[in-house]
């Protein structure tokens, strides 16, 4: 039987010196050894989550400073990414996108890196690979994610609504999706339109791939015959007039979630880490517009280069933390193990590890 995959971790406190974060978060990417696995000239992703407007627990630019040299001493190519998002805001388009995120920071002045949103200007931008598992048949993935050589993925640990966990895997099978992707995960329905919003300004008519919008009398319905559910009128539509029924059963997203990171990994077949920040672990995700409390004392930051193996580990963490009650499921009462286990079974990493700590 091959080793457990190592997960290193760092102790950490987020009062701490950003200096000292810095250094810590260095030190656990360096014990990987993936950044020996970077190349001159290879186009690096790091992928991140700028937090929405108003929100305080994303990760800080300066903590990533040791890091972010650590690459930049291997390639003039590294970028800091992220893809945008479904619901309309801040960052459902890369103009206010970019905006937010150097609001919050992350200016190349700052880091040194420029922030390139993967999707495009207003997520249409997407590779599809195909290969069907057991949820999906292919995934839609942000261009600039899907034409990058290495992959860091830099993950501000929280709870979630939806997924009960939001950690490595969900930064990169969602997180890593264009605007369609994430309304494939999403949504168990073909889109509808709500005549009482649309303008019918004809712009979903023009971007339908298969001609199913048709004129109806002041607004324009959806041919249910002809519509094959890719999402492009609701990425488009500027009004809120395209609706969806999202899907309630967590299962579901989490398994078609880890689906989707696994055609991203195999993208990169084994140039991916995943560093995680157990600093401020909130209920809810950096989405929420606003500064929420810690739900656990903070744990530290840790790298692997398994993401399941990161994800088993940040919950076993956090459960100890929590005096060996599961904050998550406090949180939200969801199983949110799904993603772990489904992604076991898909060849995404391996639940069983072994955690070396550092300094």
């Amino acid at each position: 039987m091959a080793p457990r995959p190592v997960v290193h971790l760092a102790p950490a406190d987020g009062r701490e010196p950003a200096e000292a974060l810095s250094e810590k978060a260095r030190a656990v990417y360096r014990a990987t050894g993936f950044n020996e696995r970077i190349t001159a000239g290879d186009f690096a992703a790091l992928k991140i989550h700028f937090g929405e407007s108003g929100n305080s627990g994303h990760i800080k630019p300066a903590w990533l400073d040791g890091l972010i040299g650590e690459i930049r001493s291997r390639t003039d190519h590294a970028f800091l990414t992220d893809s945008n998002t479904l619901y309309v805001g801040r960052r459902s388009n890369s103009i206010d996108h970019l905006r937010l995120a150097w609001s919050h920071g992350f200016t190349p002045e700052a880091t040194g890196l420029p922030v390139i949103i993967a999707d495009g200007l207003i997520g249409r931008d997407k590779r599809e690979p195909g290969r069907a598992q057991a949820r999906t048949s292919s995934s839609k993935i942000a261009s600039a994610i899907y034409d990058a050589d290495a992959l860091v993925a830099l993950t501000h640990v929280t709870g979630h609504v939806q997924t009960g966990l939001g950690a490595a895997i969900k930064n990169v099978g969602m997180g890593c999706a264009s605007r369609a992707g994430k309304l494939e995960q999403h949504s168990v329905t073909r889109p509808r339109i709500n005549p009482r919003q649309c303008r019918d300004c004809g712009i979903c008519k023009d971007f339908c791939p298969e001609d199913a919008i048709v004129q109806a009398e002041g607004h324009v319905v959806i041919d249910p015959a002809r519509c094959i559910g890719c999402g492009e009128c609701l990425v488009v539509c500027k009004h809120g007039a395209v609706k969806m029924k999202w899907d309630d059963d967590s299962r579901r997203l989490q398994e078609k979630m880890a689906e989707y990171a696994k055609r991203v990994l195999d993208h990169f077949e084994g140039r991916s880490v995943f560093v995680s920040f157990l600093i401020q672990v909130t209920k809810d995700c950096d989405c929420m517009s606003k500064s929420q409390k810690r739900m656990v004392p903070d744990v530290g930051i840790l790298a692997s280069l398994d993401p399941v193996a990161a994800d088993q580990a940040t919950a076993d963490l956090l459960v100890a933390a929590g005096g060996g009650t599961d904050p998550l499921r406090a949180g939200y009462d969801i199983d949110w193990s799904d993603q772990l286990s489904h992604g076991e079974r898909i060849g995404l990493g391996r639940r069983a590890y072994k955690l070396v700590k550092i300094g």
